[in-house]
């Protein structure tokens, strides 16, 4: 008689997913889902009045050809199936105002919304489906980032991508009604699809925002290819050419895999995922707020500011610190928002950093930029990282004073929550950029009535221009 092989991580994900039930996530769960997706989806409105919006829709169109008849976000626009998951996350994640998770550093509803709107819609199941689909996605893909420990920024991975393909294949499969063993298999099958390269960071390239929709897309495909027998590696995580040995190289040593898996159903991650206050890299968040506060608090002007030194995370240097000559003067808004100098010299010129601080005038600020190359930075020696994003800003003065400020937390971090009630407000400020009122309240409905027994088909068609 054989012995009944040992269990992989992608099997105790798939166990978790195959089974999971709208009546095992405790309602305060799904409310929070359903505000994370709002969110979403007012930010993938908000990203259809920039320039790369609608370059990324001609693409798309293309790619689409005649077969498209799949609702984008936002869009008055039908596009073949992956190709509009493609769109939606990219919309999602185009202005880096989108949702994180901590510990694993990844932005896991930009992908795992958009497949599961697309997945549900196309197998004919109804918002509470989705819903399911969405949250299951979202614990396995923190789970899986949070094993890295920080680790895949340090060797140029983005977890966005990278995490979000395994986690959307599962999304997908779900919902395409895969058994257990087949939701194993699609996750060895999306180890041989999932990307996301930080060399954006070089240059201010577009290539991040398109990250999430492509693991979106790329794990529907290979749920697909598993419904129909396709197999894939047993060990797609823990085996020797793994996610993470082959991702992390000598940093595996560093990760924990008993994260991928631990607390599956009774810790909801979920509720651990941070809304985004600022349109910026997570990263900058406590330094730009640290910053603004001290020029309101002291009054501070810009002619008055000697330097300024902001304290971060060694884990975050590589992604917002460097390199140095466009970090402190941005090429682009794609610069400007991984951008510590930037970040912290805005703040302290405009007392804010909002949408507003990426257009084409406000990179152009001289005032700023000359502000922006007196800010250096240094590694934090108590920072808390990855539990939180801390930063501290200490200017000095030219009559010598030094004033300083930290914010161990960051806003929407453990402890400052970003409640539904905020979500709201955020997202009736993003849809002020491209809609009516009346047609924010549509979408708002719309979203926050996701699982009353709406098809997801309806919900799609209801979140498009004109639904």
């Amino acid at each position: 008689m054989s012995k009944e092989r040992a269990a992989t991580i992608a099997d105790t994900l798939a166990g978790f997913v195959a089974a999971l039930q709208p009546q095992d996530i405790p309602p305060a769960v799904l409310e929070r889902a359903r505000h994370l997706a709002l969110d979403a989806v007012g930010i993938a409105h908000a990203s259809t009045h920039y320039d790369f919006a609608h370059r990324s829709l001609s693409a798309a169109q293309e790619l689409s050809g005649r077969s498209g008849d799949t609702p984008v976000i936002g869009l008055a626009a039908r596009l073949a199936p992956r190709d509009a998951m493609l769109m939606n996350g990219l919309l999602i994640h185009g202005l880096d105002f989108d949702d994180t998770h901590a510990a694993g550093v990844i932005h896991a509803t930009a992908s795992t919304f958009p497949c599961a709107l697309g997945s549900a819609a196309l197998a004919g199941r109804d918002g509470e489906a989705l819903l399911v689909a969405y949250v299951a996605g979202m614990e396995v893909g923190a789970r899986l980032a949070s094993v890295a420990k920080g680790g895949f920024h340090q060797v140029g991975f983005h977890p966005t991508g990278l995490i979000g393909t395994f986690a959307c294949a599962l999304v997908a499969g779900k919902l395409l009604g895969l058994n257990a063993a087949q939701l194993a298999s699609a996750q060895g099958i999306a180890l041989s699809m999932a990307a996301g390269s930080l060399e954006f960071l070089q240059d201010g390239a577009w290539t991040k925002r398109m990250h999430p929709g492509w693991a979106a897309g790329a794990g529907f495909t290979a749920a697909t290819l598993a419904r129909h027998g396709f197999q894939g590696p047993r060990q797609a995580y823990e085996g020797r050419f793994g996610l993470f040995d082959s991702h992390l190289g000598p940093l595996a040593r560093d990760g924990d895999l008993s994260l991928a898996t631990a607390g599956l159903g009774q810790t909801w991650e979920l509720s651990e995922v941070n809304v985004k206050p600022l349109p910026a890299c997570h990263f900058t968040h406590a330094c730009a707020d640290a910053a603004a506060l001290l020029r309101d608090r002291h009054g501070l002007r810009a002619a008055d500011i000697r330097s300024v030194r902001a304290l971060v995370p060694a884990e975050v240097v590589k992604t917002v610190c460097e390199p140095v000559a466009t970090k402190k003067r941005p090429q682009n808004s794609y610069d400007a928002q991984f951008s510590i100098p930037y970040t912290v010299a805005t703040a302290l010129v405009r007392g804010h950093f909002g949408l507003a601080e990426l257009d084409e005038a406000a990179l152009r600020d001289e005032t700023v930029l000359a502000l922006a190359s007196r800010v250096e930075y240094e590694v934090d020696p108590d920072s808390p990282f990855p539990a939180s994003y801390s930063g501290e800003v200490i200017v000095t003065l030219n009559d010598g004073r030094v004033l300083r400020h930290r914010e161990q937390v960051n806003r929407g971090g453990a402890g400052r929550p970003i409640v539904n009630a905020d979500v709201g407000a955020k997202f009736d400020a993003n849809m002020q950029l491209v809609a009516s009122a009346e047609r924010a309240a549509q979408v708002r409905d719309v979203v926050l009535g996701i699982g009353a027994g709406v098809a997801a088909r309806d919900i799609q068609l209801g979140l498009a221009a004109g639904g």
